[in-house]
């Protein structure tokens, strides 16, 4: 039976919906001083906002130690209707401090961490399982692993080897954050190593290097391109993006793509006081690229290609 693991249980992938790929509910890291995601009751009001605006299912992509509130998470998804994918794994090294036991780790105990977490459920900061509000265990559906720009150091090698060895063994998909879409032939490379499928990878913030050509000979290999940059506009502007996502879509790569907004910060969400917030992505990008691909290639990317990825 094909399934997608969601913080409140099992749910076939056709039920599943618009699919945004890579967000955060709650994060706190050390790069982000003052931008911290850590209040239930705004999170939730975001979160509701996004799936009032069309978006039915989300990735929670915050891995280990970075302040996710799991437990929060699943009563946002159980009070908003919105489903939630969480992600276990573990982020680049830039994002823990120096004392952070999580980066003196063994390659067999991120192993272990990551693998329980899918299979048997998230575990809170006190050690105690994580539950659902009607007292199920919250599993994570998606594996995370992160590196730094051209630059995959001791840490992040031996999350990568971990992320691997736990897909092998619960056939839960890996996200891959690459720095400025840097490096992405190179992680498929390494998990490849590992024996990883590339079709069951998902590179985050590949346009962030906006390459159609290179996204594509990373469709070609069945990776999917993680779409996130849209209202960064400092460094590219949205058409731009949609620019290179059409070539790719005319280039082959249409159902290999998916869309998320990575907002990350609390000045950027609407609840938090920020702008522009997660319904960004439905309300204001969205409809801009309906009308140069057309809603069935839309559809195609927000539905269903998010299902076939997050399937187990």
């Amino acid at each position: 039976m094909t399934i997608v693991r969601t913080v409140l249980g099992d749910i076939e992938p056709s039920q599943l919906g618009v699919l945004d790929y890579h967000e955060h509910l709650f994060q706190v890291s050390p790069l982000l001083p003052g931008d911290e995601l850590d209040n239930e009751a705004a999170s939730g009001q975001e979160a509701e906002l996004l799936f009032r605006d069309g978006v039915t299912a989300m990735i929670e992509a915050t891995p280990t130690s970075l302040g996710r509130n799991v437990e929060a998470v699943a009563r946002i998804s159980a009070s908003t209707g919105l489903a939630v994918v969480h992600a276990t794994g573990a982020h680049h090294s830039g994002h823990y401090s120096d004392d952070d036991p999580l980066r003196g780790s063994s390659v067999d105990r991120l192993v272990q961490l990551f693998t329980s977490d899918v299979e048997r459920g998230l575990r809170l900061t006190d050690g105690s399982p994580a539950r659902t509000p009607d007292g199920d265990p919250i599993r994570a559906g998606i594996l995370k692993a992160g590196i730094r720009y051209w630059h995959i150091g001791p840490f992040e090698q031996r999350v990568l080897e971990a992320a691997a060895s736990a897909h092998l063994s619960t056939g839960a998909p890996i996200m891959v954050h690459l720095d400025y879409g840097s490096a992405s032939h190179e992680v498929l490379d390494i998990l490849a190593g590992f024996g990883v499928d590339s079709t069951r990878v998902v590179l985050a913030h590949v346009d962030r290097n906006l390459d159609a050509g290179l996204h594509i000979s990373l469709a070609e290999r069945g990776a999917y391109l993680g779409y996130d940059g849209m209202a960064r506009h400092r460094e590219a502007p949205d058409s731009a993006i949609i620019d290179c996502l059409v070539a790719c879509v005319d280039g082959g790569a249409g159902s290999r793509i998916v869309l998320g907004g990575d907002v990350a910060r609390a000045s950027r969400y609407l609840s938090y006081g920020g702008m522009p917030g997660l319904s960004y992505l439905p309300l204001r990008f969205v409809p801009r690229l309906v009308t140069r691909i057309g809603a069935s290639d839309c559809t195609r990317i927000l539905v269903e290609n998010g299902a076939r990825l997050l399937s187990m």
